[in-house]
Formats: structure tokens, C-alpha cells, sequence
């Protein structure tokens, strides 16, 4: 056999010490490739050799020379044979690549295990699927196509939607990298997006965050003089980032001619909001088309590949009954439950024992089984899983079990067992989303009959329309994030038929339409059941408010910008009205603006980075750009980071100075313990960690979590149970630390209240906040329960003051979401277009009685520590506004301290 001139694709060394324990053996990635490599040698007839060996042996002469000259002989075949089995090397190396990827998802969610007896099946099969040809080379090739395809098509049917996209960015990056065709330094890039920090952009169109991933990106040889560029030829680059779809785009100027990776670079720096579209046409551009494309598999295809012993596993979303396919297929092979051979069992209910005995009859006479919702019997999963090992060899070869469950949202409340999830082919089922689909779906509850059941015709059908579109908003609205929900709440179906319901009972007893009445219903119990935050309450209220209202009878009302309310229809009336008629989707169907998709995309783009970067190989051997090993960029950061951190603050002398212990004075020293006991923690840790990488210490637990929390640049758990919540990583959150300290030491000089107060630098802002009205309470002898703070914002920036104000005081470095301030009217107004954050001016604070608080044309703002929002509340804030409230309560308004 003829030599391949193609190169052998080795694992490279940032996967070669990986490790997985299977069934108590303890596998590597070397060893797993090696023993796919025999598997495809002997399944490609490569082999031959030995039979031919075997043979001349056997009807040759038994002399002495003979026997020495064959040795000779079968050397030169073994060596031919090994040689021929060298050119499958890189179809195995790709399947155990696979593997490892495949089986690290559990790290995503714990939802995705997978055995290692489970994939060998699909490889086994993709090989023998896999298209022949007589070229090795190209025979080569069809099987690493198969074998990618196969296994990319068996584990993502299994993932939820969010997550398909991180698996196969994963899967390209990995591949790349082991072909060696892209650069680890460029993709080290793309997922740790390190920015230089305090950069200030020279060009309107990129804030100072992307301007600092371009100085950081103009750092590396391949993008010298970037930031150059962009200033020089700031139209063109405006022109390239104000584009909607920039990523469809040619790059300006010789940038155009950069590869792939490297767009995606440069593409971080300047559209974050557009990195999940650009990362889907990168894998399209390298692993082609089918590996993007959005097509869910039939079912009648998955169910081939279960057995007696292999299950299926339907990982339930609210919603959907993916049941309904096990009952439509079992149908056409003659399984239902007239014939008796199909059985269905909802869990949950004290039906365990059942369960078993319908199980063994069923394993026994080769009948289907369905087990609903078995995360509601939580103790009984270990023997149900007992029960799947046992008596393998007497199950009909038609006995099938499906399974459903819904999947836990913490890894705590996971209780599915390992066993039952890496034997079962599992299949994910989610509704569709978008405004379009939802309402549609919502309306899908209902009938014709259902119009009709109602004495008072055109207001049922009215509100239940209303209804209709208010569940389909609620439920979506969650994909935006915080600025949707503070919490993500299980709305369902069922709030919105017993809603209809209650309307219903509702309208034929009263004369007139309750509207208070029903509004308090809807929002308060049926929704509001499943709501826990103050604000998301609310703000479902006003939703209620805006769509459940006398003038829906008027036709004066629309839903959204461009959908009014529908008059008096049939049941397929409605559902034409919406197919015609409602906008295409937009945050604009939600009272939101369209910043907030922006916002959304750009937190999917930075949580799909982050988490690949978690998924990368953790080994001491990788080296990349400047040949640093990962050891050693941790003892760089660690140094830099003692070396820069200021000394603890002296409370005795600070007390000394503090005689008046006035409110602020109170807050400040507070503040000066807190940052201490968090200093202490940091020098501590990373001086034991120091010791640690020296060999002077033995590496504990809690020293290896810290060393890879540098790694990857996370803020380490120790320092954020002891720090203010916050949403950078390592690099900028240090940053952020160092100017917080700054600030205490120039407030505790002399304790005099600073010109401005950066409300952002507390630990506790309530506290200051919260100084304000006891010194004013103090100064006027005014009981303090009832004052409220009085916030005035001013058309000054900290640069224009220089003294504080005679009582209460000036705050700065606040930020607002979903709208912006406009300084010339002294009002909240709509926001810019991808200006997500603008910076609010000073704000003057200061107490006053409750009954003199000022309370028409009023948003009453939120304030949040962060972006996260819900747990980061702070205070409320009255703003001026000449738009109702309700307009800024639905496009989810806030003021931010940080960003």
C-alpha cells in the first residue's frame, strides 16, 4: 500500500493529558485515539497482511531458513501494515477530539453526560456509513466528515438552544487547533478580550471599552498600527461599525485581507453585539453549512438508534409535550394503548411501585414505556436506575422506555442520576420564540367554542386577546436579561387558561367590566404568584394597566407601536389578524428600546467567550504568543497584583481624626474596614498561592480554584465573598478596586464630605444614602421616618465643582439603562441608538419631609449596583419626566453605578 503524502494531525499538547474516569478505568486522550485508530484500521481491511503472513507460513518448508527468512518477511509486513494503519491517524484523532468535547459539556449543564459506550456506537456507525473510495486520502476524509457529522448531529439534539452555539464554536476552535490552522495566541484573544484599561476613545463611534480591546488588540504583530488606522480613517471605520450587519461587511482599508479568526478579533473590539452571528458564519465558513443550520432532527430517526437497553430521554421545556411524538410513531409500529403494549405513567404521584411492575411486564413481553416528569421522584431514581442494569439479557428486543424530566436551573437541585442520563439518547424539545410564535401559541389554547362561551361577547373576546398577547410578552420578555426581569419567573399555560377562566366567571356576574378587579387577579395572584421582586411586580402591573382598560372597547388602544387591538373575530380571524398585522419582531413589541436587544446579544456574546474559555485545557504545557506556560502567567499576574496593592488602612489613627462621628464620618470608617478585611484576604491568598507555585507549600483545593480564577481572568470566590458585587473580570475589577481605595484615602484625610461623592466606590451605597437623611435630621431635629431624599440632577460634571453643597450632598459616576438624561430639558428622554449606557450628570441629593416630595410627572427609577439588577437594588430615585411613567417602567429604566 502507497504511502499518503498527508500529514498526520496530532492532538496538540493543550489536550494531551486529558484525563476522564469511565466505568473506574482512566481513559486519555492518547489512549482513546489509539484504540479508535485499531478500531479503523481493522473496520478499513488493513489487516490483511497477517492472512496473507499466516498462509505462507503454513505451506512453506519447516527449515530453519525458511523460518528465519519469514520473520524477515512478516517484519516488512508489520511495518508495511503499521505504515497503512498510520494514514487512519487522523480520523481517530479527530473522533477522540470529539469525545473529549462531547463529554466536558456537563461542565455547561449537568444535563449533558455522555458514555464513552454510547459514542463508540456512533462511531462505530459513522464509520460504516462513512462513503468508500479507493483513494485512501479521500477515504480518510469521508470518514473524519462522517464522524464529525455523526457525533455533532447525536450530542446537540440533546442541548438546549442556548447552548448549541458554544458547542460548536467549541468544536471548530478545537479542530483548528489541532490542524494547526489558526493561531492559539489570536484565539486566546478572541475569548479573553483583555482591554487595557483608563483608554479613552479618540472616535465617537467606539466607546473607551472597545478602544481599549483595540490597544490591546494593536499590541500583537498581526494588528500593529489598528488603532492608527481607525483614527486616520475614521468614516470609513464609522461607516464599517454603524452597519447592521457589520459581520456580512468588507473590512476597511488592508484589513479586509485578514484571516477569519483575525475579523473575529478586530470584530470583539468593535460590535460585541454581533459576535453569536459572526461566530455562526466562522463555523459555516470552516465546518460547513449543516453545522449551523437549525434543523431538528425526526423523530422516527433518533428512535432508531434506541434498543432494549438504550433509552430516550425527552429534557422537557414549558410548553411543549414531545410525548405526543412517542405516540404518534408508536402508532405506525403498531404500539398504543388500545392494543395494550403501550403504557404511560406519570410520576410524582405514589406510582413507583407501579412503575417497577409495568417495567418488568413490559421489559418481558416487548412493550413501549413512558415515564413522565421522574425529577418528582427523586428518591426513587437510584433503583430505577438498578432496575435498567438488571436482566439485560431477558428484554425483548421490542421493549422501549422514554423518559421526561425537567431539568434543574442549579446544579444543586440536579438529580437525575449519571447512569440514566449516559445510557439514553437524549432529546431536547423548546417552543419557538419571538413575539409572532408565542401569540400564536397563546391563542392556540382556546377554540372557537371558547369565543363563544361568553354572554358578553366583544369584551371577553377583547381581554382575551389582550391576555393572549400579555402572556406571549411576559414570557418572552425573560430573553433580555435583567433588563427584562430582575428574575427569570416559570409563567405557563396554565396562568393564562385560568385567567380566561376568571374572566369569564367575572364578566357574566357583573353589569359592568371590573377592570380594577381583574387587573388585581391577573397580575396579583395568577401571574404575580410566580413573582418574587418588588419591581418585576410592578412592572407586570403596568403591563395589565396598559392592556386591560376601558378604551380596548374604544378602539383607541394598540398593544404595541403598530398593532392595535383586533375588533370582534373569529377564532381563525385572530389568527390571520396577527399573521397580517403584527410588526416584525423588535424590543418595540415589549415597551422596550431597541438598545435593549443590543445589550442582550452583547451579554450572549460575552457569556458564549467566557464560557469556552472555562472549557479550555488546563495544563502547565500550553504556550502561546510569548511562550508563557500557564504557571507563568499566573505568577506574573500574582506579582503585579501584590506589588500594586496599597497597604491596609490604620483604624486607630483613622479613629483619632474621626472625633465628631458624624453620619458621613461613620460611613467612611466603615467603609475602611470593609476594603481591609478584603485586602487582607487578597495579600493572604496570594501570598500562600505564591508559595504554592514555588513548591514551598503543598497546592490545597482552594489554591488551585484561585490559581485558575487568574487564569481566566475571574475574580477568585474568596475575594468576591468578602468584596461588592460586580460583573468584571480579574483585570478591570482590580482596577476598579485600586480607584475605590484612592478615593477612601483622599475622603479620610481630613474627613471632609468630597466636592462629588462617586457613589459607585461603596461597599454598602445604602449607607451613604442613607447619612444624608440622618444629618439632615439631625441639623433640623426632623424624625427619620419621615424623610425621603429629594434627587436633582444637575447639568454639571464633577470637573465643574469644587466645594459641596451647604446640606445633603453632590453623587457622580451613575449610568442609565433603556433611556437617557437630556441635560438642555432636565428630563428623561428616549435613548440613542446603540448608546446603551450614557453616563448621568452630577445628581444633588439631598433629605426633605415626605409630604413636601414632589410626586407628579415623577419615574420613580431604580437604582442597582449593576448590570445583574434584582439583588444589586440600592434606592429609588424620582426623575423628571414629561411621558408617562408606564413608558419607562416597560422599557425597563435604571440607573446603574456600574457598568
Amino acid at each position: 500500500m502507497s504511502s499518503s503524502n498527508e500529514t498526520n494531525h496530532r492532538i496538540p499538547n493543550s489536550r494531551s493529558d486529558l484525563t476522564k474516569q469511565q466505568n473506574g478505568f482512566k481513559i486519555t486522550l492518547k489512549t482513546l485515539e489509539d484504540d479508535l485508530l485499531t478500531r479503523l484500521s481493522a473496520a478499513s481491511g488493513n489487516f490483511l497482511g497477517d492472512t496473507v503472513l499466516v498462509e505462507n507460513l503454513e505451506t512453506t518448508k519447516r527449515t530453519a531458513a525458511d523460518i528465519l527468512e519469514k520473520v524477515k518477511e512478516s517484519k516488512v509486513t508489520e511495518g508495511k501494515i503499521n505504515e497503512a494503519r498510520e494514514h487512519y491517524r487522523p480520523a481517530a484523532a479527530r473522533a477522540s477530539l470529539l469525545y473529549f468535547i462531547m463529554n466536558d459539556l456537563n461542565k455547561i449543564h449537568p444535563m449533558y453526560q455522555f458514555s464513552l459506550k454510547a459514542f463508540s456506537v456512533v462511531f462505530q456507525k459513522a464509520v460504516v456509513k462513512a462513503e468508500p473510495n479507493d483513494d485512501l486520502k479521500q477515504r480518510v476524509s469521508n470518514l473524519i466528515d462522517n464522524i464529525t457529522s455523526s457525533v455533532f448531529q447525536y450530542t446537540t439534539r440533546g442541548l438546549f438552544e442556548c447552548d448549541k452555539l458554544t458547542y460548536i464554536a467549541l468544536l471548530a476552535f478545537q479542530i483548528l487547533l489541532m490542524n494547526k490552522e489558526i493561531n492559539p495566541a489570536e484565539l486566546d484573544f478572541l475569548l479573553r478580550y483583555p482591554v487595557q484599561p483608563a483608554e479613552i476613545s479618540p472616535v465617537e463611534f467606539l466607546s473607551n471599552h472597545s478602544w481599549g480591546g483595540i490597544k490591546s488588540l494593536s499590541s500583537m504583530d498581526e494588528f500593529r498600527n489598528l488603532d492608527r488606522d481607525i483614527e486616520g480613517s475614521a468614516k470609513r471605520w464609522k461607516k464599517f461599525v454603524e452597519s447592521e450587519s457589520p459581520e456580512k461587511e468588507k473590512f476597511p482599508q488592508e484589513w479586509k485581507n485578514k484571516t477569519s479568526l483575525q475579523r473575529l478579533c478586530i470584530m470583539r473590539a468593535l460590535r460585541p453585539d454581533r459576535m453569536t452571528y459572526a461566530v455562526r458564519d466562522f463555523v459555516e465558513e470552516k465546518l460547513g453549512s449543516k453545522y449551523v443550520i437549525g434543523r431538528s432532527l425526526d423523530f422516527a430517526v433518533s428512535f432508531e438508534e434506541t434498543g432494549p437497553t438504550t433509552p430516550m430521554f425527552f429534557i422537557l421545556s414549558p410548553g411543549v409535550d414531545p410525548l405526543k411524538d412517542v405516540e404518534k410513531h408508536g402508532k405506525k409500529l403498531g404500539f398504543t394503548f388500545d392494543n395494550k403494549n403501550f403504557h404511560s405513567l406519570s410520576l410524582g404521584q405514589g406510582q413507583e411501585v407501579m412503575a417497577e411492575q409495568v417495567l418488568d411486564l413490559a421489559a418481558k413481553r416487548g412493550h413501549w414505556v413512558i415515564l413522565q416528569n421522574i425529577h418528582l421522584v427523586a428518591r426513587w431514581l437510584c433503583t430505577l436506575e438498578k432496575i435498567l442494569e438488571q436482566q439485560t439479557e431477558e428484554r425483548h428486543e421490542d421493549f422501549r422506555v422514554f423518559f421526561s424530566a425537567e431539568p434543574s436551573s442549579t446544579l444543586e437541585g440536579h438529580i437525575i442520576p449519571q447512569g440514566i442520563l449516559e445510557n439514553s439518547i437524549k432529546i431536547t424539545n423548546e417552543p419557538p420564540t419571538g413575539m409572532h410564535a408565542n401569540l400564536h401559541k397563546a391563542l392556540d389554547n382556546f377554540n372557537q367554542d371558547t369565543l363563544e362561551m361568553c354572554s358578553r361577547e366583544n369584551e371577553f373576546k377583547s381581554i382575551l386577546f389582550a391576555l393572549c398577547y400579555f402572556h406571549a410578552v411576559v414570557a418572552e420578555r425573560r430573553k433580555f436579561g435583567p433588563q427584562g426581569w430582575n428574575r427569570s419567573y416559570p409563567f405557563n399555560t396554565g396562568d393564562l387558561t385560568i385567567s380566561i377562566n376568571v374572566l369569564f366567571n367575572y364578566l357574566e356576574a357583573n353589569p359592568k367590566v371590573p377592570y380594577d378587579d381583574l387587573r388585581y387577579l391577573f397580575g396579583e395572584i395568577m401571574y404575580g404568584g410566580h413573582i418574587t421582586d418588588n419591581w418585576d411586580r410592578h412592572l407586570c402591573g403596568t403591563y395589565l394597566e396598559e392592556f386591560i382598560k376601558p378604551e380596548m372597547m374604544e378602539g383607541d388602544l394598540c398593544l404595541a407601536p403598530g398593532f392595535p387591538m383586533p375588533g370582534n373575530m373569529d377564532y381563525n380571524g385572530y389568527h390571520q389578524y396577527i399573521d397580517d398585522t403584527l410588526p416584525a419582531e423588535s424590543p418595540y413589541l415589549y415597551g422596550l428600546h431597541p438598545n435593549a436587544e443590543i445589550g442582550f446579544l452583547t451579554q450572549t456574546s460575552e457569556k458564549l467567550f467566557r464560557t469556552i474559555l472555562e472549557m479550555q485545557p488546563r495544563d502547565g504545557e500550553v504556550t502561546e504568543g510569548g511562550g508563557m506556560t500557564r504557571e507563568e502567567k499566573v505568577r506574573t499576574v500574582l506579582e503585579e497584583i501584590i506589588e500594586k496593592l496599597p497597604e491596609e488602612f490604620n483604624m486607630a489613627e483613622l479613629l483619632g481624626k474621626a472625633e465628631e462621628r458624624t453620619p458621613y464620618q461613620v460611613v467612611a470608617l466603615q467603609e475602611c474596614e470593609r476594603m481591609n478585611l478584603l485586602t487582607q484576604e487578597i495579600r493572604r491568598s496570594l501570598n500562600e498561592l505564591s508559595l504554592g507555585l514555588k513548591g514551598e507549600l503543598t497546592m490545597t483545593y482552594d489554591m488551585e480554584n484561585l490559581q485558575n480564577a487568574i487564569f481566566l481572568d475571574m475574580v477568585p470566590e474568596t475575594w468576591t465573598k468578602r468584596a461588592y458585587p460586580s460583573m468584571s473580570g480579574l483585570t478591570l475589577w482590580f482596577t476598579d478596586l485600586l480607584a475605590r481605595i484612592r478615593e477612601l484615602e483622599i475622603w479620610t484625610t481630613d474627613f471632609v464630605l468630597p466636592c462629588a461623592v462617586w457613589l459607585t466606590g461603596f461597599f454598602n451605597p445604602q449607607s451613604f444614602l442613607t447619612a444624608i437623611m440622618q444629618a439632615m435630621a439631625r441639623r433640623n431635629e426632623w424624625p427619620l421616618d419621615s424623610m425621603s431624599l429629594q434627587c436633582d440632577v444637575t447639568k454639571k460634571n464633577r470637573e465643574d465643582l469644587t466645594s459641596p453643597p451647604r446640606e445633603g450632598a453632590y453623587i457622580h459616576g451613575l449610568y442609565m439603562e433603556g433611556a437617557r438624561w437630556d441635560t438642555q430639558t432636565g428630563l428623561i428622554v428616549d435613548a440613542r441608538l446603540k448608546e446603551l449606557t450614557p453616563i448621568m450628570p452630577v445628581i444633588f441629593i439631598r433629605a426633605i419631609p415626605v409630604d413636601k416630595r414632589e410626586s407628579r410627572n415623577m419615574y420613580q427609577c431604580p437604582v442597582y449596583k449593576t448590570p445583574q439588577r434584582g439583588p444589586t437594588y440600592v434606592w429609588t430615585f424620582n426623575l423628571k419626566t414629561k411621558e408617562k411613567p408606564s413608558k419607562w417602567t416597560l422599557a425597563g429604566v435604571a440607573l446603574l453605578l456600574q457598568i
